[in-house]
């Protein structure tokens, strides 16, 4: 059975959709053939294989309200639909979106995951919104990473007969430290560690965080990159917090499975639902690390649950992240009690291998 995959980019391009089209098609490379159709990011198109999954990025010009101008993109659709059994579109992705329509009446099944709303971009959602209720309604199948955003979102309130919760995973085998690999937490005194990792981003509300800083005894390490890291790191020199404050940019997965385990909280401070699930917070849970994050529409506060799991404040409230991160610091007992209980629920509910099997029974239901 082959299975084509749409999606705007993939690895090396990083972020959450890129990775969880990665781990659908060489997780389930054993069970069926796997093609990924997606835009090259850096220009003119290609075909590759990559451990196994035959990869065509489409020749890309640019991009145009965060999407790629391809104009490659639905013919090279038309071409691998044509011996697809089932096509999966990962969205937002219009290009993927106005694609789907070309191939209507095909002999394939059609199956949507809907990673999240289309948030701030009015004048796109004016014409994209006939083309994604058109594809909404024509797909077989349409997973949603949480059953809140199931509720929530505005476009899936006639289509949740369609609707599956399909969660986003993590590999729970990975949960194993390397006691030869130790890393240099860059700060000189024994303040608990508080740790974000993303890209810095309008929706991620670093500055949330960083405010919330001025008042609160901790260290800060800041793991990721993005349009808005200047900006952080202008705020910081201008509240003079320097010497707890640390913006370390990109760092490797191997350093960063280190920093997950060296903190003693990890806040993810959102301030938009296009942050729709948060994936990086069950990395941190993976770890027995409690998660403070916002209390956002989207499946975010559903990954780490308010007062089990860590703590849910109300997203753009500088104070409350202050109080929350106090709170954990302070209480090394509410840590350890959140902290197992995180551990707990990305085994029951998160496993990556879990989630595949149960991609692996729709795909032959369909």
């Amino acid at each position: 059975m082959r299975v084509l995959q749409t999606c705007r980019y993939y690895p090396p391009h990083t972020g959450g959709v890129e990775r969880v089209v990665e781990n659908i098609a060489e997780g389930l490379q054993d069970e069926f053939d796997f093609d990924v159709l997606c835009a090259n990011h850096d220009g003119r198109g290609r075909r590759e294989r990559i451990d196994g999954v035959d990869i065509t990025r489409a020749t890309s010009l640019g991009e145009l309200y965060s999407v790629p101008i391809s104009p490659t993109y639905p013919v090279q659709f038309v071409r691998l639909a044509r011996h697809a059994d089932i096509v999966h579109h990962h969205l937002p992705n219009p290009l993927g979106v106005f694609s789907s329509l070309l191939s209507v009446g095909g002999d394939h099944a059609t199956v949507i995951t809907y990673h999240s709303d289309i948030v701030r971009q009015d004048e796109l959602m004016t014409i994209y919104r006939p083309l994604l209720y058109s594809a909404l309604s024509n797909a077989d199948r349409i997973f949603v990473t949480s059953p809140r955003l199931i509720e929530t979102s505005e476009h899936l309130k006639e289509f949740k007969s369609k609707c599956l919760t399909v969660p986003l995973s993590v590999d729970v085998e990975r949960n194993r430290p390397n006691n030869s690999e130790r890393f240099n937490i860059p700060f000189d005194n024994d303040l608990p560690l508080v740790l974000f990792v993303g890209r810095l981003n309008y929706y991620k509300g670093v500055e949330y965080l960083i405010d919330a800083f001025e008042n609160v005894d901790a260290n800060l390490l800041i793991a990721g990159d993005g349009k808005h890291r200047s900006n952080i790191e202008h705020q910081v020199r201008e509240l003079d917090i320097g010497d707890k404050v640390e913006v370390v940019g990109y760092v490797p997965d191997e350093r960063l499975q280190f920093y997950y385990r060296a903190a003693d909280v990890f806040v993810l401070p959102s301030i938009e639902p296009s942050e729709a699930f948060g994936i990086v917070q069950l990395e941190a849970m993976l770890r027995g690390t409690p998660v403070i994050n916002t209390n956002l529409s989207s499946g975010v506060p559903w990954v780490s649950k308010h007062e089990e799991t860590g703590l849910t404040v109300p997203p753009r409230d500088s104070t409350a992240l202050a109080e929350a991160i106090r709170t954990l610091v302070e209480d090394k007992a509410r840590r350890r009690k959140y902290g197992a209980n995180a551990v707990e629920r990305v085994k029951s509910t998160f496993g990556r291998r879990d989630r595949l099997n149960s991609i692996t029974e729709i795909y032959r239901d369909l």
